[in-house]
C-alpha cells in the first residue's frame, strides 16, 4: 500500500516582505500587551463584587 490518506503535503516556506513582517511584529507586540494585562488583572480580586442580587421579601 502507499502513503497514508488524507496526508497534507508539506507547505514550502515562502519570503516574507514587509507587510508580513510588520504584521508579525504587530501582533506579537499585541499578544504581549494581552498577557501583561491579564497578569496584571490576576492578582486583583473580582470586578463588581456585587454578584447576584436577589430580592429581600
Amino acid at each position: 500500500m502507499g502513503g497514508r490518506q488524507g496526508e497534507a503535503p508539506k507547505k514550502e516556506k515562502k519570503e516574507l516582505d514587509d507587510d508580513d513582517k510588520a504584521f508579525l511584529e504587530r501582533k506579537k507586540a499585541e499578544q504581549a500587551e494581552l498577557k501583561a494585562a491579564a497578569a496584571k488583572a490576576a492578582g486583583k480580586g473580582p470586578m463588581g463584587g456585587a454578584g447576584i442580587k436577589k430580592s429581600k421579601k
